[in-house]
């Protein structure tokens, strides 16, 4: 479709006049081309090729809205309110405006401005210091203070130093460092190439995982462009200090986000956390000095050496300065990439920018921080979205996945999902994840199978807390998160689960039965769609379920045109 634009511009004789630019999606979307039209800022979806001379000729040539296309009309301020009005673009600034295979875009963006200040003005020292003032914490999930983590690893004793951006983005449902890597790859780089010089490092690394192909060719497209025009390698921009920095791919295993085990991934070695202290700033990739920060940490630097750390500190809260970007996604009407300044409510982010929950239904739980992020219920909706307040609810920021459910969610079976996959993402090199994790799921399994016995949740809780407090690494520190908050807010549908072999939100297979009531008119859609051939009946003749035979797959209420087939638990 792209080159279907492209042909249509050459056809109408534009070509010399419109530049067009390719980029990552900027939300989630329906199938076809997204298109957004500057200086206007119109955004279209859902386009084919076929649409394309007439988007052309509306709106390029006769500067006509066409308003089927666009991807949502602006509601009244007796509404919603605007959709993006609460966000703030920092780390997203040129997210969809620049070409990010042309470095010249970066540029005129101000690009690289920072680096030449901090080179031609700014000491390593001072640097560091603006870092630290300006209140900014690692966006990958720990929250540490960033100015601090990088004076430990310029203090370390040693000449060669390195530095890593940790680009292994694993969450499910996040896209937050990819959607920056694909389209401001500069404003990593840069803020990396500070980095260095802050902390004394003369090479560096950018590890990415392999399932992100497009981050990677852009990456080194924007590598190669930098070290063409001085801004990488020798005498940088004609001063004293040199760095170069390339791509490391990963395999895609999850723990290679944790740091220790992302390092001996770059070192050649099996992707395993090793026990800290040594902490990587003192002793990481290949024993020197280390410092490790994510993509969106590094994106926010030039921005903050060119403004000012009293401007970024203006944003967020006390101890969560700054915006951050969130991927959100499950029951909710606007899901995709936002960035919100720390200290927004999670209510102001699911209802103002999100759009609040799909089909006009109720809203049950969000789960913040990924897969060992925690659930948390309606009360917690007016509660801040910072580092201490989600740490303190059970929860935590993580690298900003975001997951909203309704009402009909079964929490039990979010919180067997979530351990599924931290259970098979454990690496298996300490005991309590490796094997603790495996008994929680084969608990949850049970429970979900109508198998759950008395003492359950019990030994559920004794084994989050011991898994917690034994395990080597981050992964199974934080696995037993969904579980110990699921049990402290949604303890009634456990012991439904258990003691009354039901599932209250009529989710887990073997809990639920289908019926066809009073409404039916014999149609036989749903018995010619059962696969396992459970229904039976004549035509116009009211038509009935074997449960014994049913496999509870739910086709015959799916194909049902008559609301005729229900379910109950």
């Amino acid at each position: 479709m792209i080159d279907a634009l492209q042909d249509e511009l050459v056809g109408r004789g534009l070509i010399d006049e419109v530049q067009v630019l390719e980029t990552s999606h900027i939300s989630e979307q329906p199938a076809g081309l997204e298109m957004v039209i500057y200086p206007e800022g119109v955004h279209y979806i859902g386009l084919t090729a076929e649409d394309v001379p007439y988007i052309v000729d509306e709106h390029f040539l006769k500067g006509r809205v066409v308003k089927r296309f666009l991807a949502k009309e602006k509601p009244s301020d007796d509404e919603l309110g605007p959709p993006k009005s609460k966000e703030v673009r920092v780390v997203l600034r040129n997210c969809g405006k620049i070409d990010p295979e042309n470095i010249e875009d970066y540029i005129l963006e101000d690009g690289y401005e920072a680096l030449g200040k901090v080179l031609s003005e700014m000491t390593p020292e001072q640097v560091i210091e603006q870092v630290t003032n300006s209140g900014l914490r690692g966006r990958g999930g720990a929250g540490f203070s960033t100015g601090k983590k990088w004076q430990f690893a310029k203090g370390a004793p040693g000449k060669v130093k390195y530095i890593i951006c940790n680009a292994d983005e694993g969450d499910p449902g996040a896209f937050m460092n990819r959607r920056v890597l694909e389209s401001d790859p500069h404003s990593v780089i840069e803020g990396m190439i500070i980095a260095a010089y802050a902390i004394g490092a003369a090479q560096g690394y950018v590890y990415c995982r392999a399932e992100y192909p497009m981050a990677v060719k852009r990456l080194n497209i924007a590598l190669k462009q930098a070290r063409a025009i001085g801004l990488l390698g020798k005498n940088i921009l004609g001063s004293d200090y040199s760095f170069d920095l390339e791509v490391r791919i990963g395999a895609g295993a999850f723990v290679c986000g944790e740091e220790t085990a992302l390092m001996a991934s770059i070192e050649g070695k099996r992707g395993e956390p090793r026990p800290r202290p040594p902490f990587p700033a003192i002793q990481g990739l290949w024993g020197k000095p280390t410092n490790i920060n994510n993509v969106e940490t590094y994106a926010n630097i030039p921005q903050i050496i060119m403004q000012g750390a009293a401007w970024f500190a203006s944003m967020g809260t006390e101890k969560s300065k700054g915006t951050k970007t969130f991927a959100i996604a499950g029951d909710v009407q606007n899901s995709g990439l936002i960035e919100v300044p720390l200290g927004i409510t999670l209510r102001e982010v699911i209802y103002d920018v999100g759009g609040g929950i799909k089909d006009n239904k109720n809203f049950k739980a969000v789960q913040t921080g990924g897969p060992m992020g925690g659930c948390l219920p309606s009360p917690y909706l007016d509660m801040p979205v910072d580092y201490e307040s989600l740490m303190s609810a059970g929860s935590i920021m993580g690298s900003g996945g975001m997951i909203v459910m309704d009402e009909d969610t079964c929490m039990v079976d979010i919180a067997r999902f979530f351990m599924d996959f931290t259970q098979d993402e454990s690496c298996g090199k300490c005991t309590p994840c490796r094997v603790g994790t495996r008994r929680i799921l084969e608990i949850l399994n049970r429970i979900c199978d109508g198998d759950g016995r008395e003492g359950d949740i019990e030994t559920l809780e004794m084994l989050c807390k011991q898994i917690k407090t034994t395990s080597l690494c981050g992964l199974g520190q934080g696995a037993p998160n969904p579980v110990e908050s699921t049990l402290k807010h949604f303890r009634a549908e456990y012991e439904a689960h258990i003691r009354e072999k039901r599932c209250p939100s009529k989710v887990c297979r073997k809990l639920i039965n289908y019926k066809i009531v009073d409404a039916c008119t014999g149609c036989l859609v749903c018995a010619r769609n059962c696969p396992v051939n459970a229904i039976s009946g004549q035509r116009r003749q009211l038509h009935v379920i074997d449960a014994e035979t049913c496999i509870r797959c739910g086709i015959c209420e799916q194909v049902c045109n008559f609301n005729a087939v229900v379910v109950w638990s």
